[in-house]
């Protein structure tokens, strides 16, 4: 038996994209037992993932998670975050470790001076990177989500005029500046005129309320803040399609090979996060020519420059056809 742990403590996004490795290192490596060290939040998120044979939760006291990962006799550490807490446990614990290149200088270069040292590598495959001296391929089959019949939402506990199809716009995320803003929302929703269904956490569902008394189109379901996690994954995955802008959601959306159209604001495709699915599947829509652009690695709560013109300035008449031309087909 060879035991790996494999850490990667957040985000919603970021804990989907590694399951291509834990599902590679399950099936490839002769006798692997495979745990997963996360926070607690995302433990959902693997717990019922078939290639994880035990979830191991990030103790408030970093100590007492070090005891447990001892405990265990670990043979391999695949670190997967590579931070300064993961550096502690690899230090202190001393077990043979194999972390992912962050690319932190390349992104700082491209976010301070717009100089493009960035390979044309998505972060999944960088990953597999950390597993290649144990002959680990990338079986192509990408992303994974798995969840249970109690987190299932049934088409007929939801509003009658979504029994028949409906896409799904995403208005949330982490950061301020990489969300859809209502006013560009809105103009979508009239001009797609098609059944809809608003995802975010219970802080959008005020945004959801606004947008949908601002559009002349009656047919959308407010969702945000409703649903689990896993439920609203449920949700997209009975979609036709997913807009979103690059979000959590848009990775659980590339986990169910859902069709795509993707809004990019402050941060760019370029720094390997867009989504991991055939690229016939989706769409990126992007404001090339801003000398401010990417103003950072993750998000603001407001545009430093004050304009927001990474959103602002979308050509939304091809994001409508885009959005028309995926629920059509």
């Amino acid at each position: 038996m060879v035991k790996f742990l494999v850490v990667r403590f957040s985000s919603i996004g970021d804990i989907v994209l590694t399951t291509p490795i834990v599902r590679c290192l399950k099936q490839q490596v002769e006798g692997a037992e495979v745990h997963f060290l996360t926070k607690p939040m995302y433990k959902q998120l693997i717990q019922h993932n078939p290639h994880i044979d035990k979830v191991l939760i990030l103790q408030p006291k970093l100590s007492d998670t070090i005891k447990e990962i001892k405990a265990e006799t670990y043979d391999y550490i695949i670190d997967l975050h590579h931070n300064l807490r993961t550096c502690i446990i690899k230090n202190r614990t001393q077990i043979l470790a194999f972390s992912f290149p962050k690319l932190n200088w390349q992104k700082w270069l491209m976010v301070n001076f717009k100089i493009n040292r960035l390979p044309n590598v998505h972060i999944v495959d960088r990953y597999f990177e950390t597993v290649k001296l144990f002959d680990v391929q990338n079986d192509g089959k990408g992303l994974e989500l798995h969840i249970t019949e109690n987190d299932e939402v049934e088409l007929k506990n939801l509003p009658e005029f979504l029994w028949n199809g409906y896409w799904v716009a995403v208005i949330g995320a982490k950061h301020v500046t990489k969300k859809i803003p209502s006013d560009m929302l809105i103009r979508i929703i009239d001009e797609v005129r098609l059944p809809v269904v608003l995802l975010g956490d219970q802080t959008d569902a005020e945004k959801a309320n606004e947008i949908i008394t601002s559009t002349s189109y009656p047919y959308i379901y407010n969702a945000c803040g409703q649903y689990s996690i896993l439920q609203s994954a449920s949700l997209i995955k009975q979609a036709t399609m997913i807009l979103t802008a690059d979000t959590g959601l848009m990775h659980i959306a590339a986990a169910y090979q859902k069709k795509m159209v993707t809004v990019w604001g402050n941060t760019i495709p370029q720094f390997g996060m867009f989504p991991y699915m055939p690229k016939h599947l989706f769409t990126i829509h992007e404001v090339t020519d801003l000398p401010c652009r990417p103003c950072s690695k993750l998000g603001y709560k407001r545009c430093p420059k004050k304009h927001f013109n990474c959103m602002k300035k979308q050509n939304l008449e091809n994001i409508v056809k885009q959005i028309k031309k995926f629920y059509a087909s």
